[in-house]
């Protein structure tokens, strides 16, 4: 029999930094009663030491006879690995690997961490992870470690040359492999913008260009940009000179000469909107909920757009009951097609409050449901477990392999835009918010239409915000893994 004493170490302001695990091993004889199958026919006294045996070549570590091992480790290495191990989550993983010399040697394999990776974040997050600079040689055992601790994760200040002129504010940006692209956005006189700008991250010395991308959509703000496709770019509604709008235009920034196309969407089009949440689901769907209208009145619909498809078409999500209608909130897509709303402004009654609500909803149910996950401002709501984010609006959701979600920035009553961060894993059972200490010099202000997610492990935050001026050359990057692998 085995216990483990574990005793947290504290820093001197009191946080804990480790936790040392002393673990004690202790002979017991326990009577289990006769063998069921002792007198059945189909065993003799013989056949257990024939099986035993014929496992004698099988490394069970030294000082071990295959007899004393247990039927697990019978097995094959390569059937443990790639038929048993590389199915089970990364924690457990590293778990097994302190049970025995055998385990431990088989999970030190980076090829089988790959391969739990995998399996556990799906094939777009690895390869995603695999696209960053500097990532030839992946440890991949390493990685997983850092993305289930955290303990990695560092914010650090970056300063990029070129320029994104004239000035602007309320525009939108969104990661297009290892580059972050800039499009539109609110000049002086409220003067609404159509212009693309690109700064590549892999390059030794990056720099803001300015890129000529034929036929723009008309100028906007408060608008979405999103990725598709690796290298499409898709921006939707906004604010433009005659009002609020519901157009859909992409563009191929890989074309030797891109070119924006609009796509002509039907009549269930959404309909015209600003400041609404998206996000992008399989690389080919466009999703937009919420949003303000014309009138002002605050939107609680959700609409899908496959442009994979000759002519595509909108298609509305109906549900039975939907989050109270918002602006100015996050959507994360985890596990595939489920998605997660956090926060925005919300209507409560006749108010319009800041909400720190989390909703979920899966897209791959024939129908789809959306469910309250934790919060506390719908009627009846319980208090969140853990310690929650202070509601807040135009914020920032970043979406972790693995399905986690960190949230931080945006608009809260009464404070700037705070760079803390906030953790919250919607598969549990029941979801804990939880505070994370990052070290580091965070941003000041942090909005969520200027921070881009790069490779699905950096937050780089566009500069920073003071009155109507935004500096774009001064960038923040949130690393969650080892600086190899978020170098630029």
């Amino acid at each position: 029999m085995n216990k483990l004493c574990m005793t947290p170490i504290h820093a001197e302001d009191g946080t804990i930094t480790h936790v040392i695990g002393i673990q004690s091993f202790t002979e017991a004889k326990l009577d289990l009663g006769p063998i069921p199958w002792k007198d059945s026919l189909l065993w003799s006294k013989d056949q257990p030491l024939k099986e035993a045996n014929a496992y004698k070549s099988s490394p069970v570590g030294p000082g071990q006879s295959s007899k004393d091992a247990c039927g697990l480790l019978q097995l094959s290495d390569e059937v443990l690995t790639h038929k048993i191990i590389a199915y089970v989550a990364p924690r457990d993983v590293a778990a097994l690997g302190l049970v025995c010399r055998r385990l431990h040697e088989i999970t030190k394999n980076d090829n089988l961490w790959r391969s739990v990776c995998q399996n556990s974040w799906g094939f777009e997050a690895t390869k995603a992870l695999e696209s960053v600079p500097g990532a030839d040689n992946l440890e991949w055992g390493r990685l997983a470690r850092e993305l289930t601790t955290l303990e990695a994760a560092a914010w650090r200040k970056l300063t990029v040359g070129g320029a994104v002129e004239p000035s602007r504010c309320n525009f939108s940006a969104c990661a297009v492999g290892n580059k972050l692209v800039l499009f539109g956005g609110e000049g002086v006189n409220m003067q609404p913008m159509n212009d693309t700008f690109v700064l590549d991250l892999s390059v030794k010395h990056p720099a803001w260009q300015h890129v000529n991308v034929k036929s723009p959509p008309p100028g906007r703000w408060g608008h979405t940009l999103s990725c598709l496709n690796k290298s499409w770019l898709v921006v939707f509604g906004g604010c433009g000179r005659d009002g609020l709008l519901n157009d859909v235009f992409i563009v191929d920034l890989d074309a030797k000469q891109p070119i924006w196309r609009e796509i002509g969407a039907g009549a269930v089009a959404p309909i015209p909107r600003s400041w609404h949440s998206s996000c992008t689901l399989d690389g080919t769907k466009l999703v937009v909920s919420g949003g303000c209208a014309d009138s002002g009145v605050l939107l609680s619909d959700t609409f899908l757009l496959d442009l994979t498809m000759e002519k595509p078409m909108w298609r509305e999500i109906h549900v039975s009951w939907s989050p109270p209608s918002r602006l100015g909130h996050t959507l994360c897509v985890y596990q595939g097609w489920k998605v997660l709303m956090f926060g925005g402004l919300a209507k409560s009654g006749p108010l319009r409050l800041r909400s720190s609500d989390v909703f979920t909803i899966d897209l791959s149910e024939e129908q789809p449901k959306w469910k309250y996950v934790t919060g506390s401002t719908l009627p009846g709501g319980a208090a969140p477990a853990g310690t929650p984010p202070p509601p807040r609006l135009d914020h920032v959701a970043v979406s972790l392999p693995g399905g986690r979600i960190l949230i931080f920035g945006g608009s809260i009553a009464g404070l700037h835009s705070p760079a803390q961060l906030f953790v919250l894993d919607p598969k549990e059972e029941q979801s804990t918010w939880r505070v994370l200490n990052v070290p580091g010099q965070p941003p000041k202000f942090a909005w969520g239409h200027s921070t881009c997610v790069v490779g699905g492990t950096r937050a780089v935050v566009l500069g920073g915000h003071t009155g109507e001026e935004w500096i774009l050359n001064e960038l923040h990057e949130l690393s969650i893994t080892h600086k190899s692998l978020s170098s630029t």
